[in-house]
């Protein structure tokens, strides 16, 4: 595998220097880029924004899926995957490279913090938190938990809400810290301990407790760190918890797919226009600096930030799933 840390991109000041290098600059004709991804609606949000300003707008179409639905299609598709472009979990970036050779080198360099393949440029770093619905838990005389453990807690029941890891990667954000802290024997009690308090509520989108604490259905969620923050942010009743287990945190990636002679050449285009003009916009929501020059609101960032100890890959991934399944009895 080759792997690459080259030299500056930084931020707007740079782009300029550059002369956004990567923005619609050729008179290339072709079909609509297609553009796979698992990103939450912020972020295709700010992907979409750097095109439309920079000359692509109406030369692409953006297609989401869940983590493990997009995964799946990757793994089994190879090549033959119809997207041009995708924007994914870099752990499934790298498995499905391993298995298919399906990606393009990338043809314009990326400064990233931390070395990374030559065929993908990280986009987003999300990390996990407890969820909170401050006037749900004053009205009902909930304490506010400190730590994943806490979840377990007999007073929690029927007030929780989470993520099952078949369906989304946030949930392994929650699985990750309790197997660091804890090993995969108490893990998986403390797992089995949590879903018995959800029940119902092992919800199948990232994105489903923080909705169901914003309903007010739950007083407590385990999330999306950056999504609670701008909730509390435009004044709704949503706090967040940085979990005394560790915040840990996924990074997605963008890849150009190699189709050979049938590869369309705006895809490549597309990804260094993304990557050099989205991260500004992206920041705003997912504050971890991932390229020199970048610094994050330091009030944004988390308390216990924490990087799991063995390399983030597929088998693990799966691995994790089935300690879930078995904490779900």
């Amino acid at each position: 595998m080759m792997w690459k840390k080259v030299v500056a991109l930084g931020m707007a000041g740079t782009m300029a220097a550059l002369g956004l290098a990567g923005c619609a600059s050729s008179d290339a004709k072709g079909e609509q880029v297609v553009i796979y991804s698992n990103a939450d609606e912020e972020a295709v949000a700010a992907l979409e924004h750097a095109l439309d300003a920079n000359g692509y707008e109406g030369q692409y179409v953006i297609q989401t899926y869940g983590t493990s639905e997009l995964g799946g299609k990757l793994m089994a598709e190879g090549t033959n995957l119809e997207a041009d472009l995708v924007t994914m979990s870099t752990f499934y970036l790298q498995s499905a490279q391993e298995q298919n050779q399906m990606f393009l080198p990338l043809e314009f360099e990326v400064n990233t913090l931390e070395e990374v393949p030559d065929y993908t440029a990280p986009i987003t770093s999300q990390e996990g938190a407890i969820l909170i619905n401050t006037e749900l838990i004053a009205s009902e005389g909930l304490t506010v938990p400190t730590s994943l453990k806490d979840l377990t807690k007999e007073e929690y029941a029927g007030q929780i809400a989470v993520t099952d890891i078949q369906s989304s990667s946030t949930a392994w954000l929650l699985i990750q810290a309790l197997v660091e802290a804890y090993g995969e024997e108490e893990a998986g009690q403390v797992l089995s301990g949590i879903y018995q308090n959800a029940d119902a509520h092992i919800e199948t989108s990232g994105s489903g407790p923080l909705k169901l604490c914003r309903a007010g259905e739950v007083a407590i969620g385990f999330g999306l760190r950056h999504q609670a923050v701008a909730d509390k942010a435009e004044g709704l009743p949503i706090d967040f918890v940085d979990p005394e287990e560790g915040n840990f945190s996924l990074t997605e990636s963008i890849a150009v797919l190699d189709k050979g002679d049938k590869t369309n050449p705006l895809a490549m285009e597309m990804a260094q226009c993304m990557v050099e003009n989205a991260r500004e916009e992206l920041l705003e929501s997912y504050p971890n600096p991932l390229y020199e020059g970048e610094e994050a609101d330091p009030q944004n960032q988390s308390a216990y930030p924490k990087t799991f100890a063995e390399p983030l890959t597929l088998e693990l991934f799966q691995a994790h799933q089935q300690l879930s399944e078995n904490a779900k009895g």
